[in-house]
């Protein structure tokens, strides 16, 4: 899908309020202004067209804690281009896209749960609220034009496999569906690929995520 890797970054940075993208010649810088995540370099390029050398340039330029790269390719692979400092995720994440045509939201959630929508920023949230009042999921959307960019979806623990997830992600689908968007787009973690892929999600690449820490570091 041509675009996607923008589409991906535009999405993202209404959805968490960071700063507008700037475009590299490899790919994207955003700055997040988080302790955690000052900024992230993302490489506008999937799987096998990932360019080694572009990576290393990036990755060896980067002095200052806290800066994240993001990588269209898997960790085993990606994580041999980073030099001292940097931590990488073992696990790989996903790029994953679907068709937003006819996305309708679900009835309603079990017994014992209540929904909330809302919407504010361009940003609609889901919340789904046990019956003590305790967060049991949650997801948000940010539709940016023909494509919508889904974050932060989480089923606490205790209220999994109870297709609170599936109710989160049909509200979304709907919403953004609704504002025009024609693809969602999503960066998954292996447990969410499940979900996600029931849901009539496909990966597009696989997706490496490492931090500098610097070469102190324990």
């Amino acid at each position: 899908m041509d675009g996607i890797v923008q589409a991906w970054v535009d999405g993202w940075v209404v959805s968490r309020g960071a700063a507008p993208p700037q475009r590299e010649a490899w790919g994207f810088t955003v700055d997040v202004g988080q302790i955690a995540q000052v900024s992230r370099h993302v490489f506008d390029a999937l799987g096998d067209g990932v360019d080694e050398d572009a990576v290393r340039k990036v990755a060896d330029a980067v002095t200052g804690a806290g800066v994240w790269l993001k990588v269209f390719q898997d960790p085993e692979i990606a994580g041999k281009w980073l030099g001292g400092g940097w931590w990488v995720d073992p696990e790989p994440g996903y790029l994953m896209t679907v068709p937003l045509g006819g996305a309708r939201a679900e009835a309603g959630v079990p017994d014992g749960y209540r929904t909330r929508v809302w919407s504010v920023g361009g940003v609609t949230r889901v919340l789904v609220a046990a019956s003590d009042g305790s967060l049991a999921a949650r997801g948000q959307v940010a539709p940016t034009g023909a494509s919508a960019v889904f974050d932060q979806i989480e089923t606490v623990t205790a209220h999994r496999r109870r297709g609170l997830g599936s109710v989160v992600m049909h509200t979304l689908q709907a919403a953004a569906a609704a504002t025009g968007a024609r693809t969602g787009v999503l960066a998954g973690t292996p447990p969410g690929r499940g979900l996600y892929e029931s849901l009539g999600w496909h990966v597009q690449a696989p997706l490496t995520s490492a931090k500098f820490v610097g070469p102190n570091a324990g």
